[in-house]
């Protein structure tokens, strides 16, 4: 007999005081001495306010890693050591680690220093905390694990520097003779990302004092077999295809930026709320039995408050119409941290709002990577 698994405490780490828009610039800095075009634009369709960043503003330097801030998330889910110690799996996941390996899980644990257990991290964008999320509710689910961690964290900012693109703007200067800005599906998500980490405590039984969040299912689809890739890292896009960073030569990656990450913005708008929402809701809705009226609550992760009238009339066009009085989204005020997200946006909701048993939660996270999609139900119990 499968078990029941139940969220038992969820936290959230945002880095250092939060950045305004007007500070953005003093902190990632600017490209080539000069201000961006796009900021401004960018940031009005955003609507993002304010986020944090891992880098000291006094000194320019970084006072994070990728796997300190997870390690960070990790420890506030416990009173003391001997309780982290009682943890035999660990899930952290990431868009970008620290280093191409080791895997960033086994970072986080070198981190926390707690005892062998079973590490595992998961690879993608945005959805790679789902999936994260995902295998150690399979793994309690199966009687595997009794007290398993998941960590999603972002330290986007390491990759949006303006440091990182100085050599695409002289080779541009010195070869091509040409203004040395960076294209636009690079300088777009520089106002975009931002950084943090969330981290949930699951187990097999519920809380005995207080609440919980029962988990109750989790469905993850991919549209890759239909859609080219749309946000990417480490390659370059040719004709469609993408071409790996292994194809090119060290200066060939500094002078393209090949390690920066890039969105096909035209490719995002265009199919975004199809694939993600209409196509992969719909056979939720047929597998999962689900109505708009279940849910208390609706957790939508979308990367710009430009997408939000534009998935409710994604919603509309199903028939699965959950009012706007119920979605709950921080990103305003905390920006879009990526795979982290949807742990900080859960844990706003479970620390702030007054649950009530028997609510229901209807969490949504797509990814641009190449499409892809995940819907999660929760229960208060």
């Amino acid at each position: 007999m499968s078990k029941r698994v139940f969220i038992n405490k969820i936290s959230a780490v945002l880095p250092n005081e939060k950045i305004s828009n007007a500070e953005m610039e003093d902190v990632i800095g600017k490209i080539a001495g000069k201000k961006s075009r796009a900021k401004s634009v960018i940031l009005r369709s955003n609507g993002i306010k304010s986020r944090h960043y891992g880098i000291d503003p006094e000194t320019g330097r970084f006072n994070y890693t990728n796997a300190s801030l997870a390690a960070e998330a990790v420890r506030k889910l416990f009173n003391n050591e001997t309780e982290i110690n009682s943890v035999d799996c660990l899930v952290a996941s990431t868009s970008l680690a620290d280093q191409v390996m080791p895997n960033h899980a086994v970072m986080v644990h070198g981190e926390l220093k707690n005892p062998p257990c079973e590490a595992v991290s998961t690879s993608g964008i945005c959805l790679c905390g789902v999936t994260a999320l995902k295998y150690a509710f399979l793994n309690i689910k199966a009687g595997e694990s009794n007290k398993s961690v998941v960590v999603a964290s972002e330290l986007a900012s390491g990759i949006m520097q303006s440091g990182n693109f100085e050599a695409e703007c002289e080779h541009k200067l010195e070869e091509l003779g040409t203004n040395p800005e960076i294209a636009f599906e690079k300088d777009f998500l520089r106002w975009m990302l931002s950084d943090g980490a969330g981290s949930v405590l699951l187990s097999n039984e519920p809380n005995s004092v207080g609440l919980s969040l029962e988990l109750d299912w989790i469905e993850i689809t991919s549209f890759a077999n239909e859609m080219e890739a749309c946000m990417y890292s480490g390659a370059e896009k040719e004709n469609g295809e993408l071409v790996g960073w292994m194809q090119f030569s060290g200066t060939e990656r500094e002078q393209k930026s090949i390690m920066s990450v890039k969105q096909d913005v035209k490719l995002l708008n265009d199919n975004i709320v199809r694939t993600t929402v209409e196509q992969a809701l719909s056979q939720i809705i047929k597998k999962r039995k689900i109505s708009p009226s279940d849910y208390h609550y609706f957790l939508p992760h979308y990367s710009s408050h430009y997408f939000r009238e534009r998935l409710f009339a994604g919603l509309q066009n199903i028939d699965f119409v959950i009012p706007q009085d119920k979605w709950f989204t921080n990103l305003t005020e905390k920006g879009n941290t990526g795979s982290a997200s949807i742990f900080i946006m859960l844990e706003e909701l479970f620390n702030t709002k007054q649950l009530k048993t028997g609510e229901k939660i209807l969490c949504y996270i797509p990814e641009s990577g190449r499409f892809s999609s995940a819907f999660m139900q929760l229960t208060v119990v």
